[in-house]
């Protein structure tokens, strides 16, 4: 399987110099001050309030305080300047390099029992799902076998479909048997021409070997020849475990059958290939095990960043010098005081 790039982008406002940032919890301390101090300053005295208040009032009395006002906001504007604001640009790129991996799944009529529930088969299914949706730039392909054994979902990173033929697997949708060796070799010929450096079989079964023509420790040595580790898991309780069985009169019976599970085959199977053989008893050491399946069989991510910075206190300096420029003006043409 060829690597998978994928890239992020997105920008960030910080600042360089937060520490100046402190002084705009000053400015409204200073003008308000500023502002008290600008009301006790001395002017023309009426003897009467009445007088001053029938006076005319002209526009400068509307903006007396408008200097105090552009210099405080000028003051903001050129700290946060002084606060060096910039913006962070930052790229992720991810490179990742997944597994293929074969689910072979058994539908033969005995994953009916139902030591599992609601039963084995679909308890594969549901913990099966649950694996697929928790990997990551992984292929994923699934072989379902019984008496034979055919290929449901070819290797695909389209896990949508995937799951959707994973819900559509059901007990006699193959003529009933356990090929088990026929089903890894269908499962090895889809794994023996991908580029995947890592090739994994997942088995899942319950019973023994007993139709096709390829024998499982055979079709384990071809996977080991190309590669390919394969996980055997058996499923079952031990002993004994609950059947459904219809009677002539159509009423569902449970009676209860022996579990055979050939484990000797199984480990020896998985041992050929360097991977592991596990036993589930119920529904919570299965999803156990695919678990540990997972964490041994890890997709490699590796993640880059690049930063770039852009300097941005410009659109706040030269709005704030511009604000003094019209305080001055204001304060020392339109707004002069004379003695």
């Amino acid at each position: 399987m060829l690597p998978v790039r994928s890239s992020l982008d997105f920008a960030l406002m910080e600042f360089a110099a937060p520490g100046w940032l402190w002084m705009l919890a000053l400015l409204p301390v200073w003008g308000g001050w500023r502002w008290w101090h600008a009301r006790k300053r001395g002017g023309l005295r009426f003897g009467a309030i009445r007088v001053a208040a029938a006076a005319p009032r002209g526009w400068r009395s509307y903006v007396t305080q408008a200097p105090l006002v552009l210099r405080v906001a000028a003051l903001a504007l050129c700290t946060l300047a002084m606060a060096r604001p910039q913006i962070r640009d930052v790229t992720v790129e991810r490179y990742a390099e997944g597994v293929d991996i074969m689910l072979v799944l058994d539908t033969s009529t005995s994953m009916r029992a139902e030591d599992f529930r609601p039963n084995r088969l679909e308890a594969a299914r549901v913990v099966g799902a649950d694996f697929v949706r928790g990997r990551v730039s992984d292929r994923i392909g699934l072989i379902v076998f019984a008496g034979r054994a055919y290929t449901q979902a070819p290797l695909t990173l389209d896990y949508p479909f995937l799951l959707a033929m994973l819900e559509e697997v059901h007990t006699g949708m193959i003529e009933d048997g356990t090929a088990i060796g026929t089903a890894l070799a269908t499962a090895v010929n889809r794994l023996k021409d991908t580029e995947a450096e890592s090739k994994v079989i997942i088995l899942l079964t319950d019973g023994q070997n007993n139709r096709g023509e390829v024998d499982p420790v055979t079709a384990s040595e071809l996977a080991a020849a190309l590669g390919v580790r394969i996980y055997a898991i058996g499923v079952g309780t031990r002993g004994q475990a609950p059947y459904p069985v219809d009677d002539p009169y159509g009423v569902t019976r449970r009676q209860m059958i022996n579990v055979e599970i050939d484990e000797d085959m199984l480990r020896s199977v998985s041992a050929n290939t360097g991977g592991e053989y596990f036993r589930a008893v119920n529904s919570d050491a299965l999803r156990a095990i695919y678990d540990r399946i997972g964490e041994m069989e890890q997709t490699r991510i590796e993640t880059l960043m690049y930063t770039d910075f852009q300097e941005r206190y410009q659109r706040y300096l030269w709005p704030g010098l511009l604000l003094v420029v019209l305080e001055l003006v204001l304060s020392n043409i339109l707004l002069r005081r004379f003695p």
